[in-house]
């Protein structure tokens, strides 16, 4: 298989459903142009990552594009389905008991983190590509719905509303934790996931240790504007939100 090759992996399908049954929604929980369009940009996001190059590249030649395919389905596209979900919806989403529990912040962010270090055990790692249809399968669901449970409660109000200055501490607890994984990835004087050592040509000049390297360096950084950036929004809401009670002191005279 060529490295430009388009996969059109069965997992691609899911991004089409997802849209299918957002769209289902419409009348009943209607959303703002603002959200639908956060919500196709998620799917877009999920088509592509599972059906584009890749996909291929992720599946048979660079560690760089799995690790940048693992980042789409964990953090980009879940962040935009989540923000791409009306109030009304997402309340109803979060009205069963085990959903309250799975959105709470103490859950919510230690399954991520959980499953994101767990699929990076290199016996899994490299286990979970050799068998393309069931295990990378599952991985690559799990990421995705330990994504959207990480960013629910940073986005929807419902089934708990947390304060902008918790959203805040939430997003950097989020960032401080996980960034140590892209980090190891870079500075490991070694490879350590074997799977790659089969690929069918090294890719653009790239050593297994180097392809490693930059991986782990793709990692770290996307993390810090991701995080950083949604950190920095919540955190600007607080010192608003603090401005204007103090406003409303002093024109009141207490």
């Amino acid at each position: 298989m060529s490295p430009s090759d388009w996969s059109w992996s069965p997992e691609a399908v899911a991004g089409l459903v997802v849209a299918g049954a957002y769209a289902a929604t419409r009348r009943r929980f209607p959303a703002p142009a603002w959200r639908r369009a956060c919500f196709l940009a998620g799917c877009v996001l999920l088509v592509l990552a599972w059906a584009s190059p890749l996909d291929t590249l992720a599946r048979h030649y660079l560690l760089l594009a799995h690790l940048g395919q693992n980042v789409v389905l964990a953090e980009w596209a879940p962040l935009l389905l989540v923000l791409g979900l009306s109030p009304a919806l997402a309340a109803a989403v979060a009205r069963p008991r085990t959903m309250r529990v799975l959105v709470h912040p103490f859950a919510a962010l230690p399954l991520w983190l959980g499953n994101y270090a767990l699929w990076h055990v290199p016996a899994l790692y490299d286990e979970a590509l050799r068998r393309p249809h069931s295990l990378l399968l599952l991985e690559h669901l799990l990421y995705l719905l330990t994504g959207l449970l990480l960013w629910w409660p940073v986005w929807q109000d419902a089934p708990r509303r947390i304060s902008s200055q918790g959203r805040a501490g939430y997003v950097f607890a989020g960032f401080v934790l996980s960034a140590p994984l892209g980090l190891v990835l870079a500075l490991v004087p070694s490879p350590i996931y074997d799977f790659y050592a089969a690929a069918p040509e090294r890719l653009w000049g790239l050593t297994r240790i180097a392809d490693q390297q930059f991986g782990g360096i793709v990692m770290a950084s996307e993390q810090s504007i991701v995080f950083f950036a949604v950190f920095a929004y919540w955190l600007v809401r607080f010192l608003a939100e603090e401005d204007r009670l103090d406003y409303v002191d002093a024109v009141s005279g207490r």
